[in-house]
């Protein structure tokens, strides 16, 4: 990457608040799922060195995020996070708040069967977390996506309560429809949303986003470089290793991933003459729309490597222009993503695509 008159390289970046009642935090979260599910198989030590290096990415005094779920490896990533939050610097380990994400149910094989949200369950998955965490408490906690069989302000009750016991400190939400968000945050304060949004994936724009930012919520944006998609780093050719999701994702099969790559080369374009890379403009652009939609947004970058994550961060050191932000949105137009982010199995249970 080459720095011109359009980055920073000495600017601290500022915190960011998920939401009206959240904590501020770090621009950019990281997301631990890769490190134990989804994507092959992960180097541990790797993993470890990558959490440290996030850790004390940020400015003295400010604190980071880690969002893990449950789930992830079934109980593998909470474990990991706890090793890594043990063997980091005091005053790192002090300054990182963990988001966790439960609900899903899991089968020997590694399949999922639904998800659980009754109250009793809230506890049942929370207990679990302290205890593979190491911690007293979990930062944010949220269902990591609705139960249909249990109405959303049952869910958010419970949570609720353990907030009021000090088992958790901010009620969070994921996947959630606007409707939903409403009618959650009428029980309890809600501090983020965390929703996929990126480049390709913009379809909070027409009443989620709104509503959250009606309701003093923030996002927390996953996906933003659309689970690698649109980092630069990945072509046509690739093979995907056993067990990687993206193998059966509607976006990376066929004539999709052909159509996505054009729109990866036309977005390379614009970064090159910005002199930075095809993700960090990817991730910049996330971060630029907060200011302009009035309501804060995190993106969670998904690295499992050090170098992968310095490139995140130099996202950080990227400024954009009224007229960058229309030349990337004219390389990337909204809506002209081929296939659905999530095969169709899974996409019935998006609250946020009803």
């Amino acid at each position: 990457m080459t720095t011109n008159e359009n980055t920073s390289a000495s600017a601290v970046p500022a915190a960011r608040r998920l939401g009206a009642t959240g904590p501020a935090v770090f621009p950019l979260g990281l997301g631990c799922m890769g490190m134990s599910a989804l994507y092959g198989e992960a180097d541990r030590t790797e993993s470890l060195a990558t959490i440290h290096a996030y850790l004390e990415a940020a400015p003295e005094g400010m604190n980071t995020l880690l969002d893990t779920g449950d789930f992830y490896g079934m109980g593998h990533n909470e474990l990991l996070i706890n090793e890594a939050l043990r063997t980091a610097p005091a005053a790192a380990r002090e300054r990182a708040l963990t988001s966790v994400k439960f609900g899903a149910l899991r089968t020997v094989e590694g399949g999922f069967s639904g998800y659980d949200g009754r109250p009793e369950a809230v506890k049942n998955f929370l207990a679990y977390s302290l205890q593979r965490l190491g911690r007293d408490h979990i930062d944010v906690y949220r269902i990591a996506r609705v139960d249909p069989d249990v109405p959303i302000e049952e869910t958010v009750g419970a949570i609720a309560e353990a907030v009021q016991a000090g088992h958790v400190r901010h009620i969070g939400l994921s996947e959630v429809g606007a409707d939903t968000l409403r009618r959650a945050a009428a029980v309890a304060p809600i501090s983020d949303l965390q929703i996929e949004y990126s480049l390709i994936s913009r379809g909070i724009e027409d009443r989620i986003l709104p509503t959250a930012r009606e309701l003093g919520i923030g996002v927390t944006a996953y996906g933003v470089l659309s689970r690698g998609l649109i980092s630069g780093h990945f072509d046509r050719d690739r093979a995907l290793p056993p067990g990687d999701f993206r193998g059966m994702s509607p976006r990376f099969q066929g004539e999709n991933l052909g159509r996505n790559l054009d729109l990866v080369e036309a977005l390379r374009k614009v970064a090159a003459e910005k002199g930075v890379s095809v993700a960090q403009i990817a991730i910049a652009w996330v971060l630029a729309q907060g200011p302009r939609h009035g309501v804060d947004i995190v993106p969670l970058v998904g690295a499992r490597r050090r170098d992968r994550l310095a490139e995140a961060l130099g996202s950080l050191r990227v400024e954009l222009t009224a007229s960058d932000l229309a030349a990337i949105e004219a390389a990337v137009p909204a809506g002209s993503a081929s296939g659905d982010r999530y095969p169709a199995a899974q996409m019935a249970h998006l609250d946020s695509e009803h």
